[in-house]
């Protein structure tokens, strides 16, 4: 009943030239939540495999095909260095954020982009005045002010998926992140058993 009574055509018209930025933050954040989705599946970040490895105590394979099969491979390159390999682990982490922080400024751009649309949207209404009766037709008026109004809603409902969708990737990032760092404090601690053993 609602959206049926709301001319959708027409509010992308009034929003006038603002319809080109507000256009490109919907591509952009469509495009960035779709690609960190993909890019954040379990497999392509914490294979079950090798996670079932480091728990069970196994010397697992790292490959480049995930984020922790790169952080074993830096690893079992680098054996003894703990600081290095922790902070290619954060490094790693940081990689798995690309692309979230141009959402915040998507959801906090998008509705003040659509500010600018009312306010001079609103600007053209009051200017719109009967030269007869020198006050503004009420009919042209009420339904100018309605449409001035466009363009921000247009930026909030490109604003309201850039937000749960950043705010559904942190989470997601900062899960895999957690499990990253007690998988790797596991193998670090094997080298440090396996080191103490060889000592005499």
């Amino acid at each position: 009943m609602f959206f049926a009574s709301i001319d959708v055509i027409r509010i992308v018209r009034e929003a006038g030239l603002l319809i080109y930025p507000l256009g490109l933050c919907s591509v952009v954040a469509v495009f960035i939540i779709v690609e960190r989705m993909f890019a954040l599946r379990t497999s392509a970040v914490i294979p079950e495999d090798l996670a079932e490895a480091v728990i069970e105590g196994r010397a697992p394979a790292g490959d480049k095909r995930s984020a922790l099969g790169r952080i074993l491979n830096f690893t079992s390159r680098h054996v003894g260095d703990h600081e290095a390999t922790k902070a290619y682990a954060r490094l790693e982490v940081i990689k798995m954020e690309r692309g979230v922080s141009y959402l915040d400024t998507i959801y906090a751009a998008a509705p003040l982009i659509g500010l600018i649309g009312t306010v001079t949207g609103l600007l053209g209404a009051f200017s719109v005045v009967d030269p007869q009766t020198r006050m503004p037709d009420p009919v042209q008026f009420t339904e100018s002010v309605g449409y001035a109004l466009s363009a921000t809603v247009l930026g909030l409902c490109i604003a309201l998926p850039a937000l749960v969708g950043s705010g559904h990737l942190q989470r997601l990032i900062d899960k895999h992140a957690a499990q990253i760092d007690v998988l790797l404090e596991r193998v670090l601690a094997r080298q440090n058993d396996q080191a103490a053993s060889k000592q005499p």
